[in-house]
């Protein structure tokens, strides 16, 4: 009998318009002889929703849909409950891809709701999800593993009413430029290079209408690079080989990452001396360390003396055409669809540790 699949997507979160891109992608590849596919959307106010279809994902009309979808947290019914016209019925699942990137998807907030309803779903759990998305935690936890990343200070954004105090404290540790960044948010959204304190007053600013805590960090020159591992539980973590962004923008901003032609990514590129195996080797160990499961993509700087600097982790990675996860993995010899099928078997595997 075929099993049914709630693919989850868009969400609340600044990567929504991401995660729309990444779950046609994601469902596309899902083996329709296996599986009944259920999408479920959630619109940027909150509303859960069923699409029809994927072509409602690509033309936006899912958001217009007028049943509405939630996954009840009750562990003994494994069921989405649907509901138009007044009328409710319960529909059987066996299991979740959460599509969802950033806030309330990848920071383990709809981990919970699926550890509560004991459903399998794919990807980390809620402490690897929590402190993977809060670059501040993820900094405190690679530190304990003696990998060398970027130095940082971090700053609140209660603290901006004594932004003099605050500039301070920065000029204090780093020189210009620096680069700002939320601590809760991906996709490159808020993240500002700063030349001068006129400009870091500017992106603390912009950084604080993402999150409350940020992170302002020195600027480490070298070749920006990511890592795709596989694994966790009874299955041995796996690294890929390596990727390059060759950014078409001063640096890999959102626009630079998803509306700008100009920008690529180049995979296995040559790279000064061993740093594309010490990459390999970090990426399973921080992965390890926040105890992930499923998948993650790791991102570094590797110097031109062939010394590696960690930069974040990414425990639902962007599974658009032009994203890093899945064509490390195609390089790899794993095709999008045997990808696909790989990390849901793995999610079965969940509750069996």
């Amino acid at each position: 009998m075929k099993k049914t699949i709630a693919v989850i997507f868009g969400g609340q979160s600044s990567e929504h318009e991401v995660s729309c891109m990444s779950v046609v992608n994601v469902a596309g590849q899902i083996d329709r002889e296996k599986y009944d596919v259920l999408l479920i959307g959630i619109t940027e106010e909150g509303r859960w929703v069923k699409a029809d279809s994927i072509e409602s994902i690509q033309n936006g009309s899912w958001r217009e849909s007028s049943t509405g979808a939630v996954i009840s947290p009750d562990a003994t019914e494994h069921c989405v409950i649907l509901w138009e016209n007044g009328q409710a019925v319960k529909q059987h699942i066996d299991v979740v891809f959460p599509v969802l990137h950033g806030l309330y998807g990848e920071d383990g907030t709809i981990q919970g709701l699926l550890e509560l309803a004991r459903i399998p779903y794919v990807g980390c759990g809620v402490l690897a999800s929590a402190v993977s998305m809060d670059k501040l935690y993820t900094k405190i936890i690679v530190k304990n593993l003696g990998i060398p990343q970027a130095e940082y200070v971090p700053v609140y954004r209660e603290e901006l009413d004594r932004m003099e105090e605050v500039t301070a404290r920065v000029e204090e540790k780093l020189s210009y430029p620096v680069f700002v960044k939320p601590s809760n948010a991906g996709s490159s959204k808020g993240v500002s290079k700063a030349e001068n304190r006129e400009g870091l007053e500017k992106a603390l600013r912009e950084a604080a209408c993402h999150d409350r805590k940020i992170l302002v960090e020195e600027t480490i020159v070298g070749h920006e690079v990511e890592c795709a591992v596989f694994g966790g539980g009874k299955t041995p973590v796996r690294a890929s080989g390596v990727g390059e962004i060759l950014a078409a923008a001063e640096f890999y901003d959102f626009e630079a990452k998803y509306y700008n032609a100009e920008s690529r990514t180049v995979v296995n590129p040559p790279l000064p001396g061993n740093a594309a195996e010490e990459i390999r080797k970090a990426a399973a160990a921080i992965f390890r360390a926040v105890d992930g499961y499923g998948l993650s993509r790791v991102d570094f700087f590797a110097r031109e003396d062939g010394s590696i600097v960690f930069n974040e982790i990414n425990t639902l990675p962007g599974f658009t055409a032009i994203s890093m996860y899945p064509m490390l993995w195609e390089a790899a010899g794993m095709d999008k669809k045997t990808l696909v099928q790989a990390l849901i078997d793995h999610a079965f595997g969940r509750y069996e540790q």
